[in-house]
């Protein structure tokens, strides 16, 4: 009514007032009367704003990827962007509803896909297959890195919040390739770790079975040891029972020698003392001889006995058988003869 309207706008949509072409009110959150035929308003979102994107990427060895993202960005500048842009509102705007009379805020979130796609493509341009499908958190660096340096959104004073890649997926046949590929290295890989297994299984038995040989070695050592020790012991006890043997032997023989001297010296002395008595005897028998027998035999009977005597008288007077002619000797006679030569 009367073209003069009222708008209020969200805190987060900054709203310029232009009165004749001059600008004559400007904030976020407000809310004021116009006059429809000689006002404009410019209304710029400020509020962070969530941009998806999936984009089609090669690889640096020509394999084709999907890049599956999202972009938050902000308007940190928006006098900047509405003095490159037309965010201008008709006059059928509401409050819930601001209806821009050109297609440029329509096409700021496709300036910015368009850039987020080409910072893309030229990072994922310099990586092959392998390393762009496992590369994510360094695209996503290396974008933001990118960003905070763009003179486009500068110029926009476009702020980029923050930037993920969800997945970076290539073809279905290449998927498939990567999968087989990747199949066959971890069946390899499972190959390897049972060879490496059962090899740890074959060394842990060979060091087991060269324990048990070098512990058997070591007990025969040992028992070797033992025995030389024991023929040793042995040896040096035949020793010394040898040595034993010959210092009695030649104890003995020394024993020997000086018995056999003893008896020698024994046969020299009884020698010597028969060659005296044989000395004293032929002396004495040499003296006898120049005395007369019956001188002699007078000297011997005084030491005769009874019996002695009585067989000397019978001899003598057998001697002079011839001369006496017969004698009788009675038992009695006998008998008083002894016991008077006894008395």
């Amino acid at each position: 009514m009367f073209n003069v309207n009222y708008i209020k706008v969200d805190p987060t949509t900054y709203l310029m007032k232009f009165k004749n072409g001059k600008l004559k009110r400007k904030g976020a959150g407000l809310s004021l009367w116009y006059y429809a035929p000689n006002t404009s308003l410019v209304a710029v979102p400020t509020g962070t704003i969530d941009l998806p994107f999936i984009f089609k990427e090669t690889t640096k060895d020509f394999q084709e990827v999907s890049v599956q993202g999202q972009l938050v960005y902000r308007i940190a500048d928006p006098e900047k962007l509405a003095a490159l842009m037309n965010f201008t509102i008709n006059s059928k705007a509401s409050n819930k509803n601001l209806a821009y009379e050109s297609e440029d805020p329509e096409k700021l979130p496709n300036r910015i896909t368009n850039l987020t796609q080409v910072k893309m493509s030229t990072a994922i341009e310099q990586l092959d297959l392998r390393q762009a499908i496992m590369s994510s958190q360094a695209l996503v660096r290396a974008i933001k890195a990118d960003f905070s340096q763009s003179e486009v959104l500068a110029t926009l004073g476009v702020e980029v919040i923050d930037l993920s890649i969800v997945a970076i997926k290539p073809t279905p046949e290449t998927a498939r390739a990567l999968e087989a590929s990747v199949r066959e290295q971890l069946l390899q890989e499972a190959d390897e770790a049972i060879y490496r297994r059962r090899n740890a299984s074959i060394e842990q038995e060979r060091a087991v079975k060269e324990n048990e040989l070098n512990t058997a070695l070591a007990i025969e050592n040992k028992q070797r040891e033992i025995k030389e020790e024991k023929l040793k012991a042995e040896r040096s006890l035949a020793e010394q029972r040898g040595e034993m043997q010959r210092e009695k032997l030649e104890a003995d023989i020394s024993q020997e020698q000086q018995r056999q001297q003893l008896v020698d010296i024994a046969t020299q002395n009884e020698r010597k003392q028969a060659d005296a008595k044989a000395y004293e005897i032929a002396a004495t028998m040499e003296a006898l001889s120049k005395v007369d027998a019956k001188v002699l035999e007078a000297m011997t009977m005084g030491n005769l006995d009874p019996q002695q005597l009585i067989a000397q008288a019978f001899r003598e007077l057998a001697g002079s058988a011839e001369k006496i002619g017969q004698l009788n000797i009675s038992p009695d006679l006998l008998q008083s003869m002894t016991e008077k030569i006894r008395a």
